[in-house]
């Protein structure tokens, strides 16, 4: 790490350690027989464990030197399942795959070697999982009673969400192929099972004619298959039939984000034409039960945003937020709608002191863009503006409380968190708007809605900024080359040249960016265009940078080169290079120092 520190001015009351402290976050939920499970992260050691609801009380379950979290596909997700005497996970640091029981004995490994795995799934005393080994991936299934390993499908080039029938009999998956993401174009898989253990050679049911996103496949009580598909504009309910998928009734809006991870469970299917879903309506989150005949019993209460849904006979389980709570593991009691909060959802600050989101729908370009806005909570009447751009790009924000949003309202800034066009959440036809428009239509928006706000009278348009992490740092590196609005901006771990990215960056991603802009060499010029190294001479503002040594999707040497054409240009810049952080920082120290040291950096531009 550069040891080179801005002296810091009278500490405040909520310091950056302070919220990264707040910021512990659930990342899998999962109900059985011995009850309710979950996975932790804690920013004060960067680990995450399983943690067991047990007489009123949450128990840590991981052993202090395990961690539980997959990097398949490097974003993981999917790290443990239940089993009939406990719980299997992904260990961090080997990636592969542990039996834990619960009679306090040690994890046993199921699995050795250099593969990783992730999507784990628990039915009929099988573990099924996503396998990854070097650029090949499969679905693999272990039996625990005999350990034996057997490759269910191989082919593709990526798979997810592998589900087995309640009969046993029947199995379901998600595949796609390059050069296809898994929120353009995927296919619904379907196995039958033989007698002798082994299956039958797949069908698709869904997504070889045409393109649509198809993600969650679930079959319900009965053995019938359901899954998410955007074939009608939103990530919705189908069911199987005998023409294949119809559609089950449900509300015209994302009932799942973008699935970079594996492991989503946003619906579960009750019954015929019946399920509980989380859905997004203007960026806010809904919970509710939906009846065949198109009613919804509602159970979304003060949350905004639901995650990781289970259920048992009595209650909804789920990880909730709301603009005043971080992320908490909530029981809802389906009688009554009783909310009970488990584990987390504690507040860093009172509720008179937290800034609350407020819609924005704003005109960009030769369209609109999304996003929420938190006012400054003291300091000027038109204070200065914070822009934070998701990574992804294909992502989203919520509008939950988040502790680092929080660090700058309480210091005298606006926040505009954005839901740029291309983000989750608004339907296929706005996610794809980013198709061929990296760097273009992400950078208008994020542009547009400084002189939104500034015309509104909120903020003061002359002193605003732009931070971003991956690649919300291509999309505030363009806006810093391209356009002249923003006073100074941080890049986290950001793309500087794309071009340099489709040689490094992992196979998850590989052809992404041909998506995002084009092909390479026929659309060489187009990428010239939107390069922020090459346009480095048109920086005029100081820029931060902050970036791990480790990360394998956005290489160091990115950050390097970006910093020294803007030194060899005389532009103030600074660069903070943290040795034992990936592509997304888990330490509470270095999370801490790079907040506070971005905050300092936009101070001492606004003490002069």
């Amino acid at each position: 790490m550069n040891e080179t520190h801005a002296s810091s001015p009278k500490a405040e009351p909520f310091s950056a350690a302070l919220a990264v402290a707040a910021g512990i976050d659930f990342a899998e939920l999962r109900v059985g027989p011995q009850g309710l499970f979950w996975n932790e992260y804690r920013p004060q050691d960067g680990a995450s464990r399983i943690w067991h609801w047990r007489d009123g009380q949450p128990h840590c379950l991981t052993p202090a030197d395990f961690s539980v979290s997959s990097r398949v596909y490097e974003y993981g997700g999917g790290s443990f399942c239940l089993s009939d005497d406990g719980v299997v996970f992904v260990n961090e640091k080997d990636q592969q795959l542990y039996r834990h029981a619960l009679d306090g004995s040690a994890p046993q490994a199921l699995t050795q070697g250099t593969c990783r795995y992730g999507d784990v799934q628990c039915a009929k005393g099988l573990i099924l999982a996503v396998e990854q080994e070097a650029d090949l991936h499969r679905l693999i299934s272990i039996d625990l009673a005999t350990q034996q390993r057997q490759v269910v499908a191989e082919g593709a080039d990526f798979y997810a969400a592998p589900t087995l029938s309640p009969n046993g009999q029947r199995l379901a998956w998600i595949e796609w192929s390059k050069p296809h993401q898994p929120w353009t174009s995927t296919r619904l898989m379907l196995a039958e099972g033989q007698i002798d253990g082994h299956w039958n050679a797949a069908h698709c049911m869904a997504g070889e004619r045409s393109e649509e996103s198809l993600q969650q496949p679930r079959f319900n009580e009965h053995n019938r298959l359901y899954c998410l598909t955007d074939r009608a504009g939103f990530w919705q309910p189908w069911a199987e039939s005998g023409e294949g998928l119809v559609p089950a009734q449900s509300a015209a809006a994302d009932h799942a984000p973008a699935p970079w991870q594996l492991g989503g469970r946003t619906w579960l299917p009750l019954g015929e034409q019946h399920y509980l879903a989380t859905w997004t309506e203007a960026g806010f989150g809904r919970l509710g039960i939906h009846a065949a005949d198109g009613s919804v019993e509602e159970f979304t209460g003060d949350y905004s945003r639901f995650r990781c849904l289970a259920l048992d006979d009595g209650f909804i389980y789920c990880i909730a937020a709301s603009p005043v709570s971080p992320s908490a593991i909530i029981s809802i009691r389906r009688s009554d709608k009783q909310v009970s909060v488990l584990a987390g959802g504690v507040a860093p600050l009172p509720p008179e002191h937290i800034s609350r989101p407020q819609t924005l729908r704003y005109p960009s370009g030769n369209g609109e863009a999304h996003g929420f806005f938190y006012p400054a909570m003291h300091g000027e009447s038109t204070p200065p503006l914070v822009v934070f751009v998701h990574g992804g790009p294909t992502s989203a924000c919520y509008p939950m409380l988040d502790p680092r949003i929080q660090y700058w309202t309480q210091r005298g800034f606006a926040v505009a968190d954005l839901n740029y066009r291309g983000s989750t959440g608004y339907g296929r036809e706005y996610r794809q708007a980013l198709h061929l428009n990296w760097g273009k239509v992400d950078v208008e928006d994020a542009c547009s809605v400084v002189s939104y706000l500034a015309e509104q009278g909120l903020i003061d348009g002359d002193n605003a900024f732009i931070r971003g992490g991956s690649a919300g740092g291509y999309t505030t590196l363009c806006a810093l080359a391209f356009k002249d609005v923003f006073r100074a901006g941080a890049s986290l771990y950001g793309v500087s040249d794309p071009i340099a990215l489709t040689r490094t960056t992992h196979k998850f991603e590989g052809d992404y960016l041909d998506w995002l802009i084009g092909d390479p060499v026929r659309d060489a010029e187009r990428y010239a265009a939107r390069t922020p190294l090459l346009h480095a001479n048109q920086i005029r503002v100081p820029v931060i940078f902050f970036q791990g040594e480790l990360d394998a999707v956005v290489v160091p040497q990115q950050t390097r080169d970006m910093l020294k054409a803007l030194e060899d240009n005389g532009i103030p810049a600074k660069a903070y290079y943290y040795p034992e952080e990936r592509h997304g920082f888990r330490k509470a120290s270095n999370q801490a120092h790079a907040l506070e040291q971005e905050w300092l950096f936009y101070s001492d531009l606004l003490n002069h």
